[in-house]
């Protein structure tokens, strides 16, 4: 019946874990990622917001998908990003301290049943954010609950098991132990639940330090088999982090398995009832120091290791929607900066090409309209599958934005399938050399806005144009209607030239538009 309750606990722990982590994520997942794109701009500051985000959301996962995200959308490099990666190793390691101090050491597991009723409350009663808040409340206490039962029934099941169960202390017994705790980690999706019942059965004497500490190596690197595992099939981005992970926990699991002995020596020689009397605290102290150490000796290499990364994984023949993730469809923010990077660069493509089919081919370039049209398409799809149906968050209005700005590159991109016919007709029309040039160079202008993420300069560009296209417009039609009433033109050649003067006029509007939109899109 112990061995049953101390299941049921971990099962709360478990329980506890993911319901606060995902509250924790809706609360301040917005903030984390304005966090790490705000104080991330070298590997080692990177490292250092990696493990801060990470103690904050109790998510090594969450942190490193917000790092893919921004990689994606072009706001990071993967050499920055790396640094995020290795921080969250550390990040991880609080869980455990919070585990030792305040389920072993202050007992609050009990204490803390009512703060379940608390958080289970607001989530009811409460809208917005304050349900999220009570929804980590709820997860918090449910954490320390578990770890109350797990410890309450570890006594018991400390009859059951002895450290003589495992296998002995020796080099080919810790391997064994570390393929256990991976094994663990990898059914539980939690390192940190095995870190848990590690310090547990530590505490109780149902194992030793040393097979404790190669049982909580083991965990770490088993993290990293749900990461390799979600990235199959992602995109190059989310391939290269999993695989980033992968080699610097395995790097880190050797070196630490090396530690074990020096750092159990370490301890008879300073105090060698801590390794009695505070077993815990020595171990979630091993685990805390051997990711530092890790993150200390690789963080100087991260380009090196970025460049190798890379290499293995090549980027593929480059299209506009590679940045496209799925995996990042469960941080609707991060989907939609992934969505907005994707509109911009195919919104360049189609305004060179409008450029090229001006009379510019120095700063326009031909582009391939069925290939764009296709792209688009699975931009489309991609946007239709963020669900933002909570209409009272930022995420709702980003959407839409995003929405609206896909809409009118889709119409330009309609408006470009009949452009040589309408090119051709407007060279019909005096004067209209110099308003071809004007607009290919302010398109051209606004390009570089795009480019260099000056949204409100690019939307002000646009306006003015808008301007300069709508008086001008009307003149135009006025010299095409006299050209008709003189004879000049045929009827059908001045309907053509209205046409003609419309695809400008409907050009303009679509491009100030989109300028609009992606400006305003994730402010």
């Amino acid at each position: 019946m112990s061995v049953i309750q101390a299941l049921g606990g971990l099962g709360l722990f478990l329980l506890g874990m993911i319901i606060m982590t995902d509250s924790l994520r809706s609360l301040a997942g917005d903030a984390m990622r304005k966090l790490l794109l705000r104080f991330t701009h070298t590997p080692f500051s990177g490292a250092v917001t990696g493990t801060i985000a990470t103690a904050i959301m109790q998510s090594s996962s969450a942190t490193t998908v917000v790092a893919v995200g921004l990689v994606g959308a072009g706001l990071m490099s993967f050499a920055e990003a790396l640094g995020i990666i290795f921080g969250a190793n550390i990040g991880t390691t609080i869980t455990g301290w919070f585990v030792v101090l305040l389920g072993f050491k202050l007992k609050i597991g009990a204490v803390l049943m009512p703060l379940i009723l608390v958080g289970a409350l607001l989530r009811l009663f409460a809208k917005g954010r304050w349900a999220s808040a009570g929804m980590a409340i709820a997860g918090f206490g449910l954490i320390f609950v578990g770890i109350y039962l797990i410890q309450q029934n570890m006594v018991e099941v400390q009859k059951l098991v002895r450290p003589e169960n495992f296998p002995a202390d020796t080099m080919t017994g810790r391997i064994q132990l570390l393929l256990m705790g991976i094994l663990f980690s990898a059914v539980t999706q939690s390192s940190s639940a095995g870190v848990a019942v590690t310090l547990t059965a530590l505490h109780a004497g149902a194992i030793n330090f040393p097979q404790a500490a190669a049982l909580v190596i083991g965990m770490d690197v088993g993290t990293t088999v749900t990461a390799a595992l979600a990235t199959i099939g992602g995109t190059v981005g989310s391939r290269r982090t999993g695989l980033s992970h992968v080699i610097y926990n395995c790097f880190t699991g050797l070196g630490a398995l090396l530690l074990i002995t020096p750092y159990t020596l370490f301890w008879q020689w300073i105090s060698p009832d801590m390794l009695h009397e505070s077993a815990e605290i020595v171990l979630i102290a091993f685990h805390t120091i051997f990711n530092t150490i890790g993150v200390i000796i690789v963080l100087p290499f991260t380009y090196q290791f970025a460049r190798m990364v890379e290499r293995l994984i090549p980027e593929k023949e480059p299209t506009y929607t590679n940045n496209l993730d799925d995996s990042l469809l469960d941080e609707p923010v991060l989907a939609l900066t992934a969505a907005q990077a994707t509109l911009k660069k195919e919104s360049i493509a189609l305004l060179k090409h409008i450029i090229y089919l001006l009379g510019d081919s120095t700063k326009g370039r031909e582009s391939n309209l069925l290939e764009l049209k296709f792209e688009l398409t699975k931009t489309h799809s991609y946007i239709d599958s963020i669900d933002v149906s909570d209409k009272k968050t930022k995420h709702h209005d980003y959407f839409i934005n995003i929405f609206h700005a896909i809409d009118h590159i889709q119409r330009l991109h309609h408006r470009c399938d009949t452009a040589y016919e309408r090119i051709t007709d407007l060279k019909y029309i005096e004067d209209t050399d110099s308003d071809r040039k004007k607009v290919a160079a302010v398109l051209a202008e606004f390009i570089t806005d795009m480019e260099m993420n000056e949204w409100s300069a690019a939307a002000k560009r646009a306006e003015e144009l808008s301007d300069y296209i709508t008086k001008r417009v009307k003149q135009l039609r006025q010299i095409i209607m006299e050209h008709v009433a003189n004879n000049h033109f045929s009827v059908a050649r001045g309907n053509a030239s209205l046409d003609a003067v419309r695809w400008l006029e409907r050009i303009n509007h679509h491009v100030a538009r989109l300028s609009h939109y992606l400006a305003t899109a994730g402010e």
